[in-house]
């Protein structure tokens, strides 16, 4: 089964952190659902004819919309065997009628930033919500039915400390979501966070703060009862993300929207470049990436390896698994486990996984 996203590149503010395109101008909301429509049915046949299981709004910030333009975006992409209908919402776009049109529209999931449920931790990196108004969103979002939310935290965030990191993940957790998504911050250049640590105004959490943390997030959503599927995700029994854990497993999805990336049936990733304004004129304009199947073993390697679950040897070639296997024998004993045909590495290593993939592909 495959999925479809689509890229909503609007918001209300840019937050210091976010290197994922978006605009902070809303003129061409109203236009943007027949746009993404016609790329749509111009491409759907990139998927196979597996039939599409999951659909999920992303950004940018959706619920930042007009409600009527998600729901006519959610109109003309019907499909009547979608599973699992994600949104991703901000806590001050939370309200009764607002979850009430995502309801009706089949949305019955949603993925909420909350980074933090720490004041003075928000305001550091411009979120324009307070922790107050997080918790709140999560009772509206209960009451009004949904019964799969997922939060984002970031640890590593100027002036956290891993017991403000505590605070946040023991309060959001309190509130019974279901999905817990959390990320080490990251400094990518060209972002206002980035400039900021050029000129010394804020300080990047140090690698030994960066793992107490994560060693703690691991211990704690352990003892609530979540499943630690992936490097930043957890959650509780049968309550994964279906659309994420696709992409990890290589199902065919289709990116729909300027700077949305794809992977089709034919094993071909595509992408759209990131301009509203060229996307409004030709919304049909996908870039295909050339890739050699020694690429796209890599990708599925990078991509399993960040994974509970870990790489199916058996889905190489004899030649690529003799050469990662031999790879593997050099590095350090414990950073990765063989189980039968999977290789993985362990929870403790995750936050090292990026340097050793690079060891395992490069030597």
């Amino acid at each position: 089964m495959a999925g479809i996203y689509v890229h909503f590149p609007f918001c209300r503010a840019k937050c210091a952190y976010c290197d994922f395109y978006s605009i902070a101008d809303g003129r061409l909301m109203a236009a943007y659902p027949e746009a993404v429509a016609a790329e749509f049915n111009a491409r759907k046949g990139e998927l196979g004819s597996g039939g599409i299981s999951t659909l999920y709004f992303g950004g940018g910030t959706p619920s930042s919309l007009p409600l009527s333009a998600l729901e006519a975006t959610a109109r003309l992409l019907y499909v009547p065997s979608v599973e699992e209908f994600t949104i991703e919402v901000n806590p001050e776009d939370v309200n009764p009628d607002a979850v009430g049109l995502w309801a009706a529209m089949g949305v019955n999931r949603v993925s909420m930033g909350v980074q933090s449920l720490v004041d003075s931790e928000l305001k550091s990196v411009g979120r324009r919500h307070s922790a107050d108004d997080a918790i709140h969103a999560i009772e509206i979002l209960k009451s009004g039915g949904m019964e799969n939310i997922s939060a984002d935290l970031i640890y590593g965030l100027p002036g956290q400390t891993c017991e403000s990191f505590a605070f946040s993940l023991n309060r959001l957790l309190d509130t019974g979501i279901q999905h817990l998504s959390a990320y080490l911050l990251s400094y990518e250049p060209g972002t206002l966070l980035w400039r900021r640590l050029q000129r010394g105004l804020v300080e990047e959490a140090s690698e030994e703060m960066a793992y107490s943390m994560y060693r703690m997030l691991c211990h704690v959503a352990r003892d609530r009862g979540f499943n630690h599927y992936e490097i930043s995700n957890f959650a509780l029994p049968e309550m994964e993300s279906r659309h994420n854990s696709a992409y990890w497993t290589l199902e065919p999805y289709l990116g729909l929207g300027p700077g949305a990336h794809s992977l089709g049936a034919d094993g071909i990733r595509r992408y759209n470049e990131p301009s509203l304004k060229e996307y409004m004129l030709n919304p049909v304009a996908s870039i295909a990436e050339e890739e050699t199947e020694e690429e796209r073993l890599d990708d599925f390697l990078l991509i399993s390896l960040r994974t509970q679950s870990g790489l199916n040897l058996s889905r190489l070639n004899e030649n690529r698994r003799s050469q990662l296997l031999a790879a593997a024998e050099n590095l350090p004993e414990g950073t990765l486990v063989r189980e039968g045909d999977s290789l993985r590495i362990p929870e403790s290593h995750w936050l090292r996984s990026d340097a050793i993939i690079r060891e395992l592909l490069f030597g």
